[in-house]
């Protein structure tokens, strides 16, 4: 985002206030012309200081504004962004995450960044049962905006007849040539590397969301895995937690990692 180049003043002049304020009203401006998005990462503090010409204090203080009025918030590992509401994604059935999106009145996109037959690494030909697999990785956007990366692994007997653009116009789960009966979600934290900060528009070492999944047959049979990796700033996970019956509570569903 190019911003115009000032003088700073000194911390005892009253044009320091003016000055906050016009680099505020600025990042305003472009908020509500629409120019940075929901969810957009501002430059750092470091990189504003530099544009604007003015100390870091100025810079913060006019972000402090900012945050003040609802227009930006900051999170460790992201620094500023423009404020958002994340994605509740509710884990109460299996669905896509195009479905997802269009409840909450968002449109979906999808960028196809790899379609291949490969030799399946072990721990996904152990699961899937399969030596070869069709292995897509994709780019989902939100309204336009990177929201997750995205790996999945197919046996070949069940993805040959699939083309790129099969997979880029629609779910796998809507393509597969078996009743889907269910699937298995694990969800953890990471950092984000260079490849997926870059894909995502992030600072690489940022807070990820990942979702590991395994889609089930009716018949019980592992036909899919795949890898969900989201920005953990524009995205939550949401579970309904039934009380237990007379026994009392059962478990939290958590496990511990070693």
């Amino acid at each position: 985002m190019d911003l115009p180049n000032e003088v700073d003043v000194t911390a005892s002049s009253p044009k320091r206030r003016i000055r906050y304020q016009s680099i505020a009203e600025d990042v305003r401006r472009r908020i509500v012309d629409g120019e940075l998005q929901p969810g957009v990462l501002l430059p750092s503090e470091s990189e504003l200081s530099g544009r604007y010409s003015v100390s870091r204090v100025t810079v913060r203080r006019a972000l402090e504004a900012l945050r003040g009025d609802g227009l930006i918030d900051s999170r460790q590992g992201f620094g500023w962004f423009v404020a958002t509401d994340p994605l509740r994604q509710e884990l109460r059935e299996l669905g896509t995450m195009e479905s997802q999106l269009r409840a909450v009145g968002m449109s979906s996109e999808r960028r196809i960044l790899s379609f291949s037959f490969v030799t399946a690494p072990p721990a996904v030909a152990q699961t899937l049962r399969d030596d070869e697999v069709l292995e897509v990785r994709r780019l989902n956007l939100a309204d336009g905006q990177p929201f997750a990366v995205v790996t999945v692994w197919c046996p070949a007997r069940l993805g040959a007849q699939l083309s790129r653009s099969d997979v880029e116009r629609s779910s796998f789960l809507e393509q597969l040539p078996v009743e889907i009966g269910g699937a298995s979600q694990t969800i953890g934290a990471r950092a984000a590397s260079e490849e997926t900060a870059k894909l995502l528009d992030i600072p690489v070492g940022s807070p990820l969301l990942v979702a590991d999944r395994v889609t089930r047959s009716a018949d019980g049979a592992a036909v899919l895995i795949s890898r969900h990796e989201f920005a953990a700033h524009r995205t939550e996970f949401v579970v309904e937690l039934p009380a237990a019956v007379a026994s009392g509570l059962g478990p939290a569903g958590l496990r511990v990692l070693e």
